[in-house]
């Protein structure tokens, strides 16, 4: 299993409802303010490259969440990166974007990646999930 959680056991029902989670999760008011600082995080980093796998690697690169995490100063090395509801319950943000935000940034793409192309494709799908014409 992946550090998403997800699986492709999921019946047609139990898909339904966890992605309305999903999009409950990242059109609320919570959500919107988490994408909005998560925006502004990805691009205030002096270099434009993030990781998969980890919220924070040896030599101090991170992953979506690990770059906001980084910049609130949660002590990222004390959460386990596979467990969705601790890591939601530190960014205050529901178990359900934690699982959609990480499947996105771990394996959303289908190529091999560059770190590079990975802050792209991340800072793009940010952006459009910003309602307002805030992205």
């Amino acid at each position: 299993m992946s550090r998403s959680g997800y699986s492709d056991d999921c019946e047609s029902w139990s898909l339904i409802c966890w992605r309305g989670a999903v999009s409950a999760a990242l059109r609320g008011r919570r959500g919107q303010e988490f994408l909005i600082e998560l925006r502004d995080a990805l691009d205030a980093m002096p270099i434009k490259k993030l990781v998969a796998d980890e919220l924070q690697t040896v030599d101090g690169c991170h992953c979506t969440l690990g770059v906001i995490g980084s910049k609130r100063g949660i002590d990222l090395g004390a959460l386990d990166p596979t467990d969705r509801d601790a890591v939601a319950q530190a960014f205050g943000i529901a178990p359900a974007m934690v699982a959609e935000i990480v499947f996105m940034n771990d394996e959303a793409s289908w190529n091999a990646e560059t770190p590079e192309a990975r802050w792209g494709r991340m800072r793009e799908w940010v952006g459009s999930q910003i309602h307002g014409g805030a992205a």
